[in-house]
């Protein structure tokens, strides 16, 4: 076990505090549930890109997925160029209609929002549904996040995990319920850095202890030489690494269908709603992919380390970041590299509280129960709910025997095959009806939900593949039914009038000449 040491203790202290600090003072910015939610749309291009990475890599970039690779290699690393694919795609075909349609949508607050004013959708149905789905899966989502800090001060602390771990379920929840998204964005632009320094010092220490990338190999071929297959997947058993299983053509679809839930993460798409203007977005989009790709192989490199330098193996190969840091760093500078790990949990529990906290204000409490509420109140209603949000996710944390992978998977796809197809189709083919919308969320959630009851052929294939290939379907086949939203969905991609910045022109539109459909052919036509 990894003993607290005074370092540790202190940087962790002033890195909770400043949170705080931090969440007091952008309290007087939130005037409105605007402001509160969105932070008035006002991200630079900076804030949006690195804190829609941080919001995307949680406690499992520097735990749960270094772990993967420590138990089978290059085998786990499908997940990581998934993941590295789907952030540019995301970026370059999502976020510019987002944060222009959003706010066409009657200024949308949340995704529930968005897609009612989208779809004219006046039975509420839509949003209704949408927002419980949004609160199921972020509940298990935010749950994910107190896991890995129960994990992580269970290496530093024993049994004191528990204690350690409500200090920073209160720290999270008061910065976050304070501050709102002024404050969450401000800390991300920190956390990142402070994640980006932990993935790229340790890797490059630990090369120059043993001996670079031919040291690293030597070490790993010892243990078995299917470590550095990208084919190979699980062979690690009792402590030892042997042959491992062929991962076939299930297993590599499966890591790469990570990259398919981008369009459907409310966290992350909340940053592209909340961007100052379209015109930032390319180089908001190069700055966050190039931190995503960065980080991911930085954290390959970590658990890839953790085999070639443990003499020992891991009863928990998710500790394998801790361990190694140990072994590797002088106490300060593990301080401040184990603070990174805090950092990575807290930037995405605090996007998924607040994202959780508006489905409950705006799409419930302000809907069902008090239309007239103004902003003043309801911006104390939406504390109120970030506080009781993480009371329940703690809850689920502390009776959880799941691993952090299998969580955050588990939620990741729930959002991805719910939201990600919907999402999609409503940007690009502006014929959709408001029932393909909601089958196409019903029947991606509800897959997620029941595939390990009902895979028919025991394939093992993850979640995400099947609930979105069968809510694409439904989508599209009951987007046929209905009468279509009567406003006009096709404009250009920075098509916004609320900011003085010039409007962006897609690429392939040339100046002067009428926009065509947006995607052309197919989905683009009425």
């Amino acid at each position: 076990m990894l003993d607290i040491s005074p370092p540790i203790a202190v940087v962790f202290i002033l890195y909770l505090v400043a949170l705080i600090v931090v969440g007091v003072w952008v309290t007087k910015r939130n005037q409105t549930l605007s402001d509160y939610i969105l932070g008035g749309r006002n991200l630079s291009s900076a804030q949006a890109g690195l804190s829609a990475g941080t919001s995307d890599m949680s406690g499992w970039l520097l735990l749960a997925f270094p772990g993967a690779v420590y138990v089978a290699g290059l085998g786990a690393t499908w997940i990581a160029i998934g993941l590295a694919v789907g952030t540019y795609l995301n970026w370059r075909l999502v976020a510019p209609r987002i944060r222009t349609y959003t706010e066409r949508a009657d200024n949308s607050l949340s995704l529930s929002a968005y897609l009612e004013s989208r779809f004219e959708d006046s039975t509420r149905i839509l949003r209704f549904v949408s927002a419980l789905v949004t609160l199921v899966f972020f509940t298990v989502y935010v749950a994910s996040g107190f896991v890995a800090v129960i994990l992580l001060f269970e290496s530093l602390v024993g049994d004191h995990a528990v204690a350690a771990s409500a200090a920073v379920l209160v720290v999270v929840v008061v910065y976050t319920g304070f501050g709102g998204f002024h404050a969450v964005s401000r800390t991300h632009v920190v956390q990142s850095a402070l994640m980006v320094f932990a993935l790229l010092a340790l890797p490059l220490g630990g090369l120059v202890v043993i001996g670079g990338f031919g040291g690293l190999t030597e070490r790993i071929n010892r243990e078995s030489t299917d470590l550095l297959s990208l084919t190979t997947g699980d062979g690690y058993l009792d402590g030892q690494w042997g042959p491992g299983a062929t991962l076939g053509l299930i297993g590599i679809v499966s890591g790469l269908a990570w990259g398919l839930g981008y369009p459907g993460q409310p966290h992350i798409l909340s940053r592209f709603m909340a961007i100052r203007n379209p015109a930032l977005i390319p180089d908001a989009r190069r700055i966050g992919t190039t931190w995503v790709v960065t980080v991911l192989l930085g954290a390959t490199f970590i658990g890839l380390l953790g085999i070639a330098v443990l003499d020992y193996p891991l009863k928990k190969p998710e500790t394998v970041f801790i361990v190694v840091t140990e072994a590797l760093t002088a106490p300060w500078l593990t301080a401040l590299v184990l603070t990174a790990a805090l950092a990575a949990i807290i930037s995405t529990a605090d996007s998924q509280l607040l994202v959780s906290a508006t489905a409950l204000t705006e799409d419930f409490y302000r809907s069902y129960l008090n239309r007239k509420a103004g902003d003043r109140l309801l911006v104390m209603v939406a504390r109120g709910m970030v506080v009781l949000v993480a009371i329940v996710a703690y809850v689920l944390a502390l009776s959880s025997s799941g691993s952090i992978v299998e969580i955050v998977s588990y939620a990741w796809a729930g959002f991805g095959a719910a939201f990600g197809p919907v999402i999609l189709l409503s940007l690009f083919w502006p014929r959709m009806s408001w029932l393909g919308a909601l089958a196409g969320i019903v029947t991606g959630s509800v897959t997620v939900l029941t595939w390990q009851y009902i895979d028919p052929f025991d394939s093992g294939i993850y979640e995400m593949v099947p609930g979105w290939i069968l809510a694409t379907i439904a989508a599209v086949l009951f987007g046929r039914i209905g009468t279509p939203p009567q406003q006009n969905w096709t404009g250009r991609f920075g098509d916004s009038t609320s900011k003085d910045a010039p409007q962006p022109v897609p690429r392939f539109v040339r100046p002067g000449k009428p926009t065509p459909a947006p995607w052309p052919g197919g989905f683009g036509k009425r």
